[in-house]
């Protein structure tokens, strides 16, 4: 077999056996992390103490709005299956965050801060823009 085909073949390989990984256990469903504030002394978010403590901010923004290093995630971020499953098996520049280092919990929590962060507000809704 050619090396261009043994790629293609592994890199299937590797995305189907990700995504049979995480469907096959909790992470299948759209999770119910915790977007809000949870008695925290400073009102932040559990999803977002994550995603700071996690370094998820460095390449992706405070608010997900992607950077040089990471794309946008917020607002609207991708569908919570892929959002797993790239986030416990990338092969890409990001490495990947297995459980022993993100909690299942923390990734629902930066999943459901990642939601539920609003659009930006269009520029011609904003008055001094539009002198």
């Amino acid at each position: 077999m050619k090396p261009i085909r043994q790629a293609a073949l592994a890199l299937t390989i590797a995305i189907a056996s990700g995504i049979a990984c995480v469907s096959g256990n909790a992470l299948a469903a759209d999770p119910a992390g915790n977007a809000a504030n949870a008695g925290n002394v400073s009102n932040v978010s559990k999803g977002k103490t994550a995603f700071i403590n996690h370094g998820c901010w460095q390449c992706h923004g405070i608010v997900g709005q992607g950077g040089a290093a990471g794309p946008r995630l917020a607002p609207e971020p991708k569908p919570w299956e892929f959002y797993a499953s790239f986030v416990r098996h990338s092969a890409g520049p990001m490495p990947p965050y297995t459980e022993t280092i993100l909690s299942n919990a923390d990734l629902a929590d930066m999943y459901a801060y990642l939601k539920s962060l609003p659009k930006t507000a269009d520029y011609k809704a904003i008055p001094l823009l539009n002198n």
